[in-house]
């Protein structure tokens, strides 16, 4: 078989990076030696996907990671809010096998290849055992998502397995001496509840003394799932030749952690509980990782390191377990945050002694302590994105991977990727095809901030909570917040930035207040800071903790604006704030999380003056997500159908039109077990109608006027209903040839104006 790009893998890494190479044009072989889609997060383990939003838990606002994996994830979360990894197999495959220029190949083993030379794959070699076929698969480049790169291992390609020494590359985390120590696997089980006894007589293999596992204590009967993810061994053994071996230890851990759950006695509750699954593969998290052009290390991640090759990013925790896993007395994992985000270098992607070998997934160049973090699924799906387009582009141009390094053709690169979705931090989309940027963009109305309305709900301030306001240089602008106070007391009132202006940990104090309060109800609180801003930015206006004190709350939500309050999540810190061991390299800081929803409504505040972020100017700055500031049109809470209007000076012909939308990028979505209480964010324009409109229209209070070959008639270009999707691509059939076009929203909700994060317009191909 001859392809143009052959996958191996069909992890979401491998997935994603095949998805990718052929929306952009490539043939593409997507080899899986699984029955099913997914590796990790697929039901033969049912992990849950996450990646830099981190369950909510650290300070990466609006994180969540773009392109092919965001539309898995919004998908899953629109049809299967309840978490069922049945359903999410599906999603995962018909993505795949929607795409006409992708060939699936399941239950296929990659067992040996061929070189055109010491440094070249020609092909590989499979076998399925389901259909007794053997493959030769031979392409140009070759993509490998498998895990264990075993395309990787066959062709000789240098890589690492353990953890460096802390002198190799100056990571402080690092151990002092060079070890094969490694993260080990996990199965999962799954429960339900019958309504009726079940009794539950243990395999003979199961752990009968449960106190060997240091933890059995925190076991619950209730927990299920990837909530047992310290359930882990393996780590001190060889994770690839004894994942077997794993596999029984593991087995023989469930088994009895059940046994113990409903034999001990100690969990009544537990009676009518039925053992329902039990996953019959481990979920792996480490084994080998390759060498590319450059090794992402700890001080990338934690100095948050800018790259000129950047095409993708990481926001989990460097998280590190026990080899011992949960036969260890140490606890089951230490997580440590960045203060934001960070880059993943292009350099990291590819294979540094075989030419035409790219990486993906957890097997990317990465020291041991980076991988901590660069390991989770949806970091390893959006690196296997920029794969996916790299080798697209080596293709259409008979490159290897090592020539898009070149400024232009990473340009290209860049470009490309953003165009589909994927957010790289710091990188501006710059399309000079982009009719959108040359076109006079105006709206029926732009929201300047002046104020939540209070809804009557209070919440006490039992700990600090802020509002992150968008804000521009100059005089930070006057708030005022409302409060019921119980006895007289003194609140203290913080203005905080963050150090870096695309991050968003508060740890800069520019000013505070102390304020006497008598009791009373509803009092207002005017807070005017005497401190400057010196870039855009967000703004966190602090409420500190005072049990005595009340704040109003407010149900209007506006694209870009959160309250966070200084708390932390159990699943992924120890303490609201972060103190690493001295010595470590890594910050300690303070988490300021948003609550989830129903919960974490904005706290009810006016500003003066208001705050003008939401111009039609954002449409085309070249960021569809919140960063220093929100980088989304929004209409005034007044106007329930907004109107955008795109007119040139000329006309223009157009056949394709790209929206992007706000599907809460701070939303990690997680992908199973746990449920969600939405399946459209409240975000979300919903209906759009674009259209051509008649020779003249009035608009904002001005007349807009046509060319004099225009149509004295409105002309319907395309209607989307029940939107849900972070972007939708708009192919006319037909191209349209005018010089202006509108677009007709529909606002999500009385309290969620209509907003939109980008508009782009393209000419025929």
């Amino acid at each position: 078989m001859v392809t143009d790009v052959a996958v191996i893998g069909g992890g979401l890494a491998g997935v994603c990076a095949a998805v990718t190479a052929a929306r952009a044009g490539a043939k593409v072989l997507l080899v899986q030696d699984r029955p099913v889609l997914g590796g990790n997060a697929s039901s033969e383990v049912r992990l849950w996907i996450l990646g830099a939003t981190s369950h909510m838990g650290n300070n990466n606002r609006w994180a969540r990671e773009g392109g092919v994996i965001d539309e898995v994830l919004v998908e899953n979360t629109f049809r299967n809010p309840e978490g069922n990894p049945l359903i999410l197999d599906t999603i995962i495959l018909e993505m795949v096998v929607n795409e006409p220029n992708i060939t699936l190949l399941l239950n296929t083993v990659v067992h040996d290849l061929e070189k055109a030379d010491a440094d070249t794959i020609k092909s590989v070699r499979a076998f399925c055992s389901q259909n007794s076929t053997a493959y030769e698969i031979t392409a140009p480049v070759f993509v490998d998502a498998s895990g264990d790169g075993i395309v990787g291992f066959l062709a000789g390609a240098a890589f690492r397995i353990g953890a460096e020494s802390r002198a190799e590359f100056g990571e402080q985390f690092a151990p002092e001496k060079a070890s094969n120590e490694l993260l080990g696997h996990t199965i999962y089980f799954y429960s339900k509840d019958t309504g009726r006894p079940v009794k539950f007589i243990p395999p003979s293999f199961a752990l009968k003394d449960i106190t060997k596992i240091p933890r059995w204590r925190d076991i619950q009967f209730n927990d299920s799932g990837c909530r047992f993810w310290w359930l882990e061994w393996g780590g001190a053994l060889d994770t690839i030749h004894d994942s077997e071996k794993i596999k029984w230890e593991l087995w023989k851990v469930v088994y009895g952690v059940w046994h113990h759950i409903k034999n001990s006695g100690q969990f009544p509750a537990a009676e009518t509980l039925t053992l329902e699954w039990v996953g019959t593969i481990p979920g792996k998290r480490e084994s080998r990782r390759f060498e590319g052009d450059y090794m992402v290390i700890q001080q990338d991640l934690v100095e948050q390191r800018r790259h000129a090759d950047a095409v993708s990013f990481g926001g989990w925790a460097i998280d590190l377990h026990p080899s011992d896993g949960v036969f260890s007395a140490q606890p089951g994992c230490q997580q440590w945050h960045s203060k934001g985000v960070f880059q993943i270098p292009y350099r990291a992607m590819y294979s540094r002694n075989i030419k035409n070998l790219f990486l993906a997934g957890r097997i990317i160049s990465a020291s041991h302590i980076a991988f901590g973090s660069t390991r989770v699924m949806a970091t390893c799906a959006h690196g296997g994105q920029a794969v996916g387009m790299a080798a697209a582009i080596c293709v259409r141009n008979k490159l290897l991977p090592r020539d898009l390094l070149a400024a232009p053709r990473m340009k290209e690169l860049q470009r490309e990727l953003i165009r589909i979705g994927q957010y790289i931090p710091g990188v501006a989309l710059e399309d000079e095809n982009d009719l959108a940027r040359t076109a006079e963009i105006s709206a029926t109305s732009e929201l300047k901030l002046s104020q939540f309305v209070p809804s009557g709900e209070t919440m006490p301030l039992d700990a600090s909570w802020a509002m992150m306001l968008p804000v521009q240089p100059g005089a930070m602008p006057a708030v005022e917040f409302f409060l019921d106070v119980a006895a007289p007391t003194t609140l203290r009132a913080e203005l905080r930035v963050s150090s870096k202006a695309d991050n968003h940990t508060p740890d800069v104090v520019l000013a505070t207040q102390e304020i006497q309060l008598k009791t009373g109800a509803r009092i207002k609180l005017p807070l005017k800071f005497d401190a400057q801003i010196d870039a855009a930015r967000y703004a966190f206006v602090c409420l500190m903790a005072n049990p005595d004190v009340s704040v109003h709350l407010s149900d209007q939500r506006v694209a870009g604006v959160l309250a966070v309050t200084q708390k932390f999540n159990r699943a992924v810190a120890k303490s609201p704030r972060q103190e690493p061991p001295p010595g470590s390299g890594i910050d300690s800081f303070e988490f300021w999380i948003p609550q989830r929803r129903p919960a974490g409504k904005n706290l009810a505040i006016k500003i003066d003056p208001p705050l003008e972020a939401f111009g039609t100017a954002n449409l085309t700055n070249g960021f569809a997500r919140p960063t220093n500031q929100p980088n989304a049109w929004v209409a005034d809470f007044s106007h329930e159908q907004p109107v955008l209007r795109l007119a040139w000076d000329k006309p223009q012909t157009i056949a394709r039109l790209e929206l992007s939308f706000d599907t809460d990028f701070d939303h990690p979505m997680e992908s199973v077990l746990m449920g969600h209480p939405e399946r459209v964010m409240p975000f979300c324009v919903r209906e759009v109608i674009v259209a051509v409109p008649a020779k003249v229209l009035v608009l904002a209070g001005h007349q807009n006027g046509h060319s004099d070959n225009g149509s004295d008639t409105e002309q319907l270009v395309f209607e989307i209903t029940e939107n849900h999707q972070s972007r939708q691509v708009i192919c006319l059939k037909t191209p349209v040839t005018t010089d202006a076009l509108e677009l007709r929203l529909v606002a999500p909700g009385s309290n969620v104006p209509a907003a939109l994060f980008a508009i782009r317009c393209c000419a025929p191909d």
